[in-house]
């Protein structure tokens, strides 16, 4: 592959960071005391609207004296490039003629194009750490173009998303790259963190469901995913079943003592004291 070629205006030389994983663990319900990185979105005033630029002329028999004349506010346009899946719109002609350059560019750069969507998909995580959420999705969205089975571009578009706080384009996101990888037990632990965020939010009785099966799910894929019963007891927390959320941090911490949250056991306290003394 050469980076110095057509694709060069799609990529920015950087030392690629830690795996993905170790990135999304840093997005913790609000119950762990954490918050998240934000990038603006970028907006463009492609026009504005004609009655702020050229306003049409009044009588005083139009307008009493006191109105005042308000100005509609140029509109703003985002991007479809940063949006997942470039917003699942109808592409323009030029939009088209521009993928259908890309991809030329990929196939002459690249053994094949699963392989070059691994690329930029991998240099979606890089942005994603880098907290620059809009190139993140251009990069992920170029991935997803270049290979739709890609499960790892539905991925990042996921991270994004709840990045963005767009807990429902997330799970929508998630979802579809678990249904790409339905035995990863990171993936699907991630899709469930997002699904109790969205509980919380709405009390979507709904997502704590599937927010619960996911989570067997990891466990069973993966009996040694601390996190997973870490999100399982948060589950329960919020269920208000506090000797299971107890139950589920005794296994995290057996599994893997790092894997427990310290202000997370300081709330849980509050509720009930730990039955087995473990924690006080």
């Amino acid at each position: 592959m050469h980076n110095n070629g057509p694709l060069s205006r799609y990529v920015t030389p950087r030392i690629l960071l830690t795996p993905h994983p170790l990135v999304w663990s840093l997005l913790l319900l609000p119950v762990l005391a954490v918050g998240q990185a934000q990038t603006p979105v970028m907006v463009s005033a492609s026009r504005a609207a004609k009655a702020a630029t050229n306003p049409k002329a009044v009588t005083p028999k139009e307008v009493a004296p006191t109105a005042d004349v308000v100005e509609k506010a140029p509109e703003r346009v985002i991007d479809s490039k940063i949006l997942p899946l470039f917003g699942e719109r109808s592409k323009s002609p030029s939009q088209i003629e521009e993928e259908i350059r890309f991809l030329n560019d990929c196939d002459q750069n690249f053994t094949n194009r699963t392989e070059a969507s691994q690329f930029f998909a991998a240099r979606g995580w890089e942005y994603v750490a880098e907290a620059q959420l809009d190139t993140a999705a251009y990069r992920f969205n170029l991935a997803n173009l270049l290979d739709d089975k890609n499960a790892d571009a539905f991925w990042g578009l996921g991270v994004v998303s709840y990045q963005r706080n767009q807990l429902g384009t997330a799970i929508k996101m998630l979802k579809r790259g678990a249904s790409l990888a339905d035995t990863n037990a990171v993936l699907l632990t991630d899709l469930a963190t997002v699904e109790l965020e969205q509980y919380q939010a709405k009390q979507d009785t709904a997502s704590m469901v599937d927010a619960r099966e996911h989570l067997a799910k990891a466990i069973f894929l993966r009996p040694d995913h601390a996190t997973a019963y870490m999100k399982l007891s948060l589950a329960n927390y919020l269920e208000a079943n506090y000797g299971d959320a107890w139950l589920y941090v005794h296994k995290a911490y057996t599994t893997n003592i790092s894997s427990v949250d310290l202000d997370y056991i300081h709330e849980l306290l509050l509720k009930q004291p730990d039955p087995v003394g473990l924690f006080k």
